[in-house]
């Protein structure tokens, strides 16, 4: 990940920045992600918060890099003031997206287990968080007239928010924790580790 520091923020230069926001932004450089993650920078928000700065991400097929399995944004939100809803001075907001085969997309469990790929990516990696909140959809769409010929499609989408703790979050911890949840929706294994206490679902399709 190249041009992390300054990109994006809404504060203006890099030099203006507070020190624990540049700090945090600075670190996230640091974060170690599988080689199936491709990350680049983003225009951030400027209404959530004084300081901003956004990330997105893909995930590929470790044989095909050309084929996307799973993308989503990775934000990093700072007000040196704290906000109420945060119970913090930082705030992370992450979308995630990937296709799935229609069996996994009715399984009952989808929702929580996607969840906990989130909770347990952020322990595994002791990136202390708090105040944590979010959505997971299942979404199924259809397609007629000039695109029936193409195939329906399910797809997971999960949207969370927490608060990093700590006066200068480990935010490369938080970026690390949140590439592993993509990973984990695009149905790649686990890297290294004990894999018995991951729970997972069947390999899921590309992307047509």
């Amino acid at each position: 990940m190249e041009g992390t520091e300054g990109t994006g923020g809404s504060g203006g230069g890099g030099e203006s920045f507070p020190p624990p926001f540049r700090a945090a932004v600075s670190a996230l450089s640091e974060a170690r992600t599988r080689p199936e993650v491709r990350i680049s920078p983003l225009p951030a928000p400027r209404r959530l918060a004084p300081y901003a700065f956004a990330l997105e991400a893909a995930v590929s097929e470790p044989e095909n890099a050309d084929q996307e399995l799973a993308d989503g944004r990775f934000v990093l939100l700072h007000d040196p003031a704290g906000q109420d809803s945060w119970q913090g001075t930082f705030r992370v907001v992450t979308l995630g997206r990937a296709e799935l085969e229609p069996e996994i997309a009715g399984d009952p469990l989808l929702p929580e287990v996607t969840w906990t790929w989130l909770t347990g990516a952020l322990e595994a990696r002791e990136a202390e968080y708090a105040e944590p909140s979010g959505t997971v959809t299942r979404s199924s769409s259809a397609f007629f007239g000039g695109l029936g010929e193409r195939a329906a499609e399910e797809v997971l989408e999960i949207r969370a928010s927490w608060t990093p703790e700590g006066e200068t979050p480990d935010a490369a911890a938080h970026l690390a924790a949140w590439c592993e949840l993509l990973c984990q929706c695009a149905g790649l294994p686990p890297e290294s580790g004990d894999a018995s206490s991951v729970v997972q679902l069947p390999q899921r399709r590309g992307p047509h």
